[in-house]
């Protein structure tokens, strides 16, 4: 680190690189970046690290990726002291191991907590990001790093009447730190994603009555969770190196081999027998492990969800329940697929109501509770709010962020997110993006590992050569458009839009929509955007902005 007069000649603090969040992507950054000489400080809003796995601590979070894949691969002697207890873990689970993390590679001394970034402006003539938090202070760096993820801005509508409400009210991304009685209760949860679909099994066996409310039904797979004995950990970190490669090489970075076969080369017979043994394995094996092409062709895409849907048909006793319960209107995969802990088997509880809002939507809520738009009014104790995010993009719209001449980024993107590689954006110079618009979504651990040796190669690059500022050409971030544009109408995504999916945007209220995500796979998007470093970042625009080598980054500087 090293100090700056700006301006008013006041002293800042000064970075080679700033990263905002300490979630998966902030702390592997953090310690690639340490290790190739630069000097380094992680701005986190919350108080402690761990982001999505810190802020969503609400009843039943876990993840849907297995845990032996959703943790990091950079250092053997980690993953081999690492135990996890089961194959889903939980929130807590995942918390603790990103703080062992923090700990045990002394991350923790380059990482400001309790640092909310509320602005962020390029200075052309200093070729420096001048960065200014919630309470004031400023610091600013050469190269600017977003790693708040896709899903750190929860959406959050303006109900009518919301003030009036006398119960609580909670939203799940933002759940309170004290635990939250709901025994005796009257509860309801409005929505039913994959958020939801991890609270309401939890909140029934505590709530005296739970009331959901549904607008759109989902796709729901079981998980299959069970605890990992020692024998399995010791299977798995044996043959980790065979388990990352797998990742790399699958679509969505699973350890998961194609199983070879297509819907034309079964019989309808071998068909529902491979889809039931997916079914019993569980998790997203079910998708990836039956039917090479269920994700890709109509036909087979069709059975598999009309299979699903005969299992909500055969788990959920009331016949109108279940029906309300499968999902109609769109293929499986269009919307996010969560896993799901006997969350079908919830609505056969007795304290347990299914509300669908889809046609007789919510209209206001009232001192009591909620009334929907025929007059009815359920009475209620406590609100959930399990309505999604404003993904991608949210983080990043709402952080102040001015690049060139002032132009903004919000403003910019009103009409639809731009950037090249779903890493950078042309005209904010020396910004990258982590996990956001344009990138994959796929197991995330896997993806925020490429990105963060991308970068580091990519400002190594620069150092070497003596060079300070680099961005998109013009008409790059155009071409990459056109590439998301081709790749999303190669799937059965289109219809996307129609069932509200956050994989265009759909899901909020006045956001432009269109390919959020890159959906070509993993190894394809790896070997994209690897491709782009190799020719010599002929697709970016890099120069010198310092006449001298002082004030270029040419030499490592330690924090």
């Amino acid at each position: 680190m090293s100090h700056s007069v700006v301006a008013d000649e006041t002293v800042v603090p000064e970075y080679d690189v700033l990263v905002i969040g300490a979630g998966f992507g902030g702390l592997r950054l953090l310690y690639e970046l340490r290790g190739r000489g630069f000097s380094v400080r992680v701005l986190e809003a919350g108080s402690d690290v761990g982001g999505t796995w810190y802020w969503n601590r609400y009843p039943g979070a876990r993840t849907d990726s297995e845990a032996w894949v959703y943790c990091f691969s950079f250092d053997e002697k980690l993953q081999q002291e690492w135990d996890w207890p089961a194959r889903f873990p939980s929130q807590p689970e995942v918390h603790a191991y990103l703080r062992h993390v923090a700990e045990r590679f002394d991350l923790r001394r380059d990482i400001e907590l309790n640092t909310r970034v509320m602005a962020a402006d390029y200075d052309e003539a200093s070729n420096r990001w001048r960065v200014t938090t919630e309470d004031g202070r400023r610091l600013q760096c050469i190269f600017l790093v977003s790693a708040t993820g896709n899903f750190s801005v929860p959406y959050d509508p303006p109900f009518p009447g919301r003030e009036r409400f006398g119960g609580q009210i909670i939203h799940s991304q933002r759940w309170p730190h004290v635990p939250v009685s709901l025994a005796g209760k009257r509860v309801g949860v409005i929505g039913t994603g994959a958020t939801a679909v991890q609270i309401i099994p939890e909140v029934a066996h505590t709530a005296a009555h739970l009331t959901v409310f549904q607008r759109t039904p989902t796709y729901v797979i079981p998980s299959r969770n069970h605890p990992l004995e020692a024998h399995q950990r010791a299977a798995i970190k044996a043959n980790y190196d065979d388990i990352w490669k797998l990742c790399r090489r699958q679509v969505f970075a699973f350890p998961i081999e194609r199983s070879g076969r297509k819907i034309d080369n079964v019989t309808q017979e071998e068909h529902q027998r491979i889809l039931e043994a997916g079914w019993e394995r569980g998790g997203f094996r079910f998708i990836f492990e039956t039917l090479d092409d269920l994700t890709a062709d109509a036909q087979s895409n069709a059975v598999a969800a009309e299979f699903v849907r005969n299992k909500i048909r055969t788990i959920v006793d009331d016949p109108a329940t279940a029906e309300l319960l499968c999902p109609k209107d769109h293929p499986i995969g269009a919307k996010r697929i969560p896993l799901g802990h006997h969350y079908y088997e919830t609505y056969n509880r007795p304290n347990v109501e299914l509300v669908s809002v889809r046609d007789n939507p919510i209209q206001e809520f009232t001192a009591r509770g909620v009334r929907l738009a025929d007059g009815t009014e359920h009475e209620l104790d406590m609100l959930i709010l399990a309505l999604g995010f404003d993904a991608g993009t949210g983080a990043l719209t709402n952080m102040g962020i001015r690049g060139r001449d002032g132009r903004c980024l919000d403003a910019e993107w009103a009409s639809g997110a731009r950037t090249y590689l779903g890493l950078a954006v042309e005209g904010y110079p020396n910004l990258f993006i982590m996990a956001g618009p344009h990138s994959p979504i796929l197991n995330f651990p896997v993806l925020i590992e490429h990105k963060a040796q991308w970068i580091g190669r990519t400002l190594e690059h620069l150092r070497a050569q003596g060079k300070d500022r680099i961005e998109p050409r013009p008409g790059t971030m155009e071409r990459w458009s056109e590439r998301l544009t081709t790749l999303f109408n190669a799937t059965l995504l289109p219809g996307a839009e129609a069932v509200g999916s956050y994989y265009v945007g759909a899901n909020i209220p006045g956001k432009a929509t269109g390919p959020l995500f890159y959906f070509g796979g993993a190894p394809k998007y790896f070997r994209e955007i690897d491709a782009a470093a190799d020719s010599g970042y002929e697709g970016f625009s890099i120069d010198s902005h310092a006449p001298t080598a002082e004030a270029a980054v040419a030499a490592p500087r330690r924090g």
